[in-house]
């Protein structure tokens, strides 16, 4: 904590989110509403601002050029973008997001949650699928559901790219014998495993990431409104996994969860707090 100094006077005073979206498993989910994998890893600046603090020791005040330089050296990223959490967030806590135990509400979070209204759109179609679809509760009881039924008419969701990514990630599952929720929070662990899920029709890595908190690990999946906060404290402009590396040590500096952390800011980014 001694890499953040006090900030200026402008303390917004911001509540922390409510913990109560999420928290629990079977009524839990991930948070979608956002750009997906589409942004790439790549993706440019996503507006500026951000407010007049400032970090030691290398005294760079937020909103010069040199702290929006994409060059910037991590652990001065590390510190806006964790001074930034502080400043519009408070010291928390901030629990990470339950997640699903039914495995094909987890592949379709995973598969439809781009570029959609989460909490109005997606998330009540999540809770009925486990609803209509007890017996899809494992990956083999979902694919079983899938070679028989149409998943668009049981999501009342008609996009094809969609149900192709869902039923890309199942029979991926499938094939590695990946069959409950334990059985992926394991195998994620393993980077050959993670590689092999990127060769899904539509899954980036930030799809893997966001996988990865939707069984109860603890992940940074960087999307537009992660990009807009960071952008905001002065740090624009990094690949995916840069930008994601940058969230990770914002979140160990100030003794936050990572998939906490990344929740708090998605809640406040999205308007969902």
């Amino acid at each position: 904590m001694d890499e953040i100094v006090a900030l200026d006077a402008r303390w917004w005073g911001r509540a922390a989110p409510d913990p109560g979206f999420g928290a629990g498993v079977e009524v839990g989910g991930g948070h979608g509403g956002d750009f997906g994998d589409a942004v790439g890893s790549a993706e440019g600046p996503v507006g500026q601002g951000g407010y007049a603090a400032q970090v030691t020791p290398d005294r760079v005040t937020e909103g010069s050029s040199s702290a929006r330089a994409s060059g910037a050296p991590r652990a001065t990223n590390r510190r806006l973008t964790a001074g930034h959490v502080q400043h519009l967030l408070g010291d928390g806590p901030f629990p990470k997001p339950g997640g699903w135990t039914h495995m094909g509400a987890v592949i379709c979070d995973a598969g439809f949650h781009a570029r959609c209204n989460y909490e109005a759109t997606l998330r009540p179609r999540l809770l009925r699928l486990q609803t209509d679809w007890p017996d899809a509760a494992t990956v083999c009881g979902f694919q079983r559901r899938l070679a028989t039924e149409d998943l668009a008419a049981a999501m009342n969701f008609n996009h094809s790219g969609k149900v192709a990514t869902a039923h890309a990630i199942t029979d991926l599952l499938a094939a590695n014998g990946v069959d409950t929720r334990e059985d992926l929070h394991a195998w994620l662990d393993h980077q050959a495993n993670r590689a092999a899920l990127r060769t899904g029709k539509g899954v980036g890595p930030k799809t893997i990431d966001y996988i990865g908190n939707l069984v109860g690990r603890s992940q940074v999946a960087v999307d537009v409104h992660l990009r807009a906060f960071a952008a905001d404290a002065g740090v624009p402009g990094l690949r995916y996994e840069q930008l994601r590396a940058v969230y990770e040590e914002a979140a160990a500096l100030l003794g936050h969860d990572q998939a906490g952390l990344e929740h708090a800011v998605w809640q406040y980014r999205s308007g969902n707090v």
